[in-house]
């Protein structure tokens, strides 16, 4: 479907100003929803003004959102998520009640279609391929708020009458990516000659480049099906201990990373991406250690 216009919630955080950033290069003008105050807002203020409006709804403010929005969006890209950690239920059951009031403005401001980022957790423990159709088996308060907001959103979107789509993103990494996650805290202790400490990096992982990660989520935002869900992944795994030693190398070669116990619960990710590619075309482009070069030298 053609898309000139839409709204994206969460449009400040990591995936959502990945995603509002690649929209607007491509043509495609923006509601970038917003919390008021958040320093991240500085980010989308240096954006082209003319292509992307911040429109300032909180989390539980979604309601208002009809007499927010005056022009004609056609898709909604549903991002924004609060955390307070992977097993905070209170914050976690608060997070599927946004989805679905998300979902109601969306149709209330008479958007075609809902596209919303859910997560790997919700798979939980898998041992082979990672395709679609396998149970959402998630072990954290997160992946089992992920997979309620999924099934339950997916069910009032065919009540209300609104096409939707939901896309489950796999280790999603760059741009504006938060300390204190594995990649950043790993460079800097490289950069610092320190040594890093992870698990023995035996299970199987698939690092995506967020800009790569914005160009599968409007991929499905035009091309995906209504009532499916999909993998957005890059398809290249490996076990983590290969990216690490690329890591090593790149930044100090001198270096013994010091690789622990195994993970519990064993979390090894293979995802398969045949889905979003059959139905949009769309597959990963950006190498691994191109993107790591490119953001951290």
């Amino acid at each position: 479907m053609k898309i000139t216009s839409a709204i994206v919630s969460g449009a400040a955080g990591f995936a959502g100003c990945n995603l509002t950033e690649y929209l607007a290069a491509n043509g495609i003008y923006v509601y970038a929803l917003v919390r008021a105050g958040s320093k991240h807002n500085e980010r989308l203020k240096k954006l082209d003004p003319t292509k992307v409006e911040l429109v300032e709804a909180d989390f539980d403010d979604y309601a208002s959102l009809p007499e927010k929005i005056k022009g004609n969006p056609e898709v909604f890209f549903h991002l924004a998520w609060g955390s307070k950690g992977r097993n905070d239920i209170p914050t976690e059951y608060a997070n599927v009640n946004r989805t679905l009031e998300a979902l109601k403005a969306a149709k209330m401001i008479d958007c075609r279609r809902f596209v919303a980022t859910g997560s790997q957790a919700e798979y939980g423990v898998k041992t082979g391929i990672i395709t679609e159709d396998l149970i959402a088996d998630p072990f954290s308060a997160y992946g089992a708020a992920k997979t309620a907001a999924c099934y339950l959103s997916r069910h009032l979107a065919e009540d209300i009458g609104i096409e939707w789509i939901w896309g489950r993103i796999f280790s999603l990494y760059g741009k504006y990516e938060p300390n204190g996650r594995l990649l950043p805290d790993i460079i800097e202790k490289l950069k610092k000659g320190e040594t890093p400490a992870i698990s023995k990096a035996e299970q199987y992982w698939d690092y995506l480049d967020a800009a790569d990660g914005a160009a599968a989520i409007l991929a499905l935002g035009r091309h995906g099906r209504s009532g499916e869900i999909y993998n957005i992944a890059n398809g290249d795994y490996h076990p983590l201990k290969y990216f690490m030693e690329q890591l090593r190398d790149r930044y100090a070669p001198e270096t013994e990373i010091k690789y622990g116990e195994a993970p519990d619960p064993f979390v090894s990710l293979k995802p398969s991406v045949e889905k979003i590619y059959h139905d949009t075309g769309w597959k990963a482009k950006v190498e691994f250690m191109d993107s790591i070069k490119n953001l951290y030298g």
